[in-house]
């Protein structure tokens, strides 16, 4: 993964999501997708930005099966906000840099 953002696994996505002290934004992909390739830039950018304020982290959801499913993901990409442990916001489909920068804001 480049830069600041975590790749997460089924494994690792209670310590790194559900117990994180930071607010977490989940981007669930896959490499075959292609707008899930067009907002790739755009949550790096953001990984960068607001490093050390929040957590940005990528969820390969065709390596890891357990995760989308507990958390009812049918289409991707995908975009959660988790903050202490639970869902806050859910972004469907290939959104803008400021939609997905709007709800990341809110829970900072």
């Amino acid at each position: 993964m480049a830069g600041n953002v975590l790749e997460v696994t089924d494994d690792s996505f209670e310590k790194e999501v559900l117990q994180s002290v930071q607010p977490v934004l989940v981007d669930f992909w896959a490499a075959w997708c292609g707008p899930c390739r067009m907002i790739a830039p755009t949550v790096e950018a953001l990984a960068n930005e607001y490093a050390g304020k929040a957590k940005i982290t990528k969820v390969n959801v065709d390596e890891n099966a357990n995760t989308p499913s507990k958390y009812g993901i049918r289409g991707i990409p995908t975009l959660l906000i988790f903050k202490n442990g639970q869902v806050k916001e859910q972004l469907v489909g290939a959104a803008g840099r400021d939609a997905i920068e709007k709800l990341l804001l809110k829970h900072l």
